[in-house]
């Protein structure tokens, strides 16, 4: 193989046309447009006038079958994610999934399982807030237990406003069987995933979704979900597609600190000298009076640092780019692994089926259970056939 890796661009739209974007301007090195394919006339007209070197195929077998690419990126709709997945690795290429690795945990355990039988080929996520700094960060300073173990985290991203013409300009918006969901499939999945990635993954989950709330829609525009860690340890998770100036706030409180991040953009650091109890335990009355009055100095208790990193906009996905080709060229360690991609993908899954059963979900539940409550939304829309 040469030094740049060949990749395959599956969908000429807004995220494809992103990535071919970043290769063509010299921000991915180790890689360039080997072809383009999508099933739109007009994308070829585009791809001819854009990217006249990069051979164009209407058919993603055939370009898969050309020997034009040595890796793909799938920027299609979700459920078809799995699906091209495999058919890459089937045929020894290498596989970049866009984020969500599919709408429904059955289809993308199949793809991951598939994925482990060829373990010689490079089968990545395309979670690029994996490569924001501030969060890489944030998941060292919890991995090495800077603030004790976790008692209590809480995200609100409500920042995804989307009005209702964004809805209405394709006829697969905002359907369960087009897109196979909402808010949770197609805007927070990056936050489902930061959110298990560092946080950890939670045993159970118990929601309140509308669906339609603000948006006609038949998908979910608005959730509330509580999770359950074990431990006595909870998660709050709240997303909304109607909120005009919206909020980004993420907060975990461990039981030796704290970390406050605003926007994604910056973080505040708390870390206690000792565990909360143990301080609790060492103060008497006088003591606590002197401290809710300001007479004591909080520096005998706790220290507090604020962490800001810039980003420049596309430097994320680039990076992540770059980090699949590395893979493939010389087996760099993904900062992204395709078989995470399930993670997010479950917790999404087990948000809708607390809110349709109005139970409380483990994150274990029965995959066919929710399959069959799926489709029977798809069926209800009468657009899409019934997923197996």
């Amino acid at each position: 193989m040469s030094k740049k890796v060949r990749l395959g661009i599956i969908g000429l739209g807004q995220q494809g046309g992103l990535y071919a974007k970043l290769i063509t301007e010299g921000k991915v090195p180790n890689m360039v447009i080997g072809a383009i394919c999508d099933t739109d006339p007009a994308k070829k007209e585009l791809a001819a006038s854009q990217y006249p070197d990069a051979p164009f195929h209407e058919d993603y077998i055939a370009m898969l079958e050309s020997g034009d690419v040595d890796a793909v990126v799938t920027c299609v709709p979700h459920f078809l994610h799995p699906e091209m997945g495999i058919e890459t690795l089937k045929r020894n290429i290498h596989a970049l999934v866009e984020k969500p690795a599919g709408v429904y945990t059955k289809q993308v355990k199949e793809l991951n399982e598939f994925a482990a039988s060829k373990p010689e080929l490079s089968f990545a996520i395309m979670f690029n807030q994996r490569n924001n700094p501030l969060y890489q960060k944030l998941k060292e300073i919890v991995d090495n237990g800077e603030i004790g173990a976790i008692r209590r985290t809480n995200w609100i991203i409500t920042n995804w406003w989307r009005p209702q013409g964004y809805y209405n300009s394709s006829e697969w918006r905002a359907t369960w069987g087009g897109e196979g969901g909402g808010v949770l499939v197609n805007q927070a999945p990056h936050q489902l995933d930061l959110w298990q990635w560092i946080c950890g993954v939670p045993k159970s989950v118990y929601s309140k979704v509308a669906y339609g709330f603000r948006r006609d829609i038949a998908v979910e525009d608005e959730v509330t979900a509580v999770v359950d860690y074990g431990n006595g340890a909870t998660g709050v998770f709240v997303t909304a597609t109607h909120d005009l100036v919206g909020t980004d706030r993420f907060e975990i409180l461990g039981d030796q600190g704290k970390i406050v991040v605003e926007n994604s953009k910056t973080a505040t650091v708390t870390r206690l000298h000792k565990p909360e109890r143990e301080l609790s335990e060492s103060l008497d009355m006088g003591d606590v009076l002197k401290l809710f009055m300001g007479q004591m100095d909080t520096a005998e208790f706790y220290t507090t640092e604020v962490l800001e990193f810039e980003s420049a906009w596309g430097a994320q996905h680039a990076g992540v780019l770059e980090n699949f080709a590395a893979n493939i060229l010389d087996g760099t360690p993904l900062l992204a692994p395709g078989s995470d991609g399930i993670k997010g993908v479950r917790l999404a899954n087990a948000i809708h089926l607390s809110s349709w059963t109005g139970t409380e979900v483990a994150l274990d539940f029965d995959e066919d259970v929710f399959l069959a409550e799926l489709n029977k939304r798809i069926v209800d829309e009468g657009k899409f056939p019934e997923r197996a």
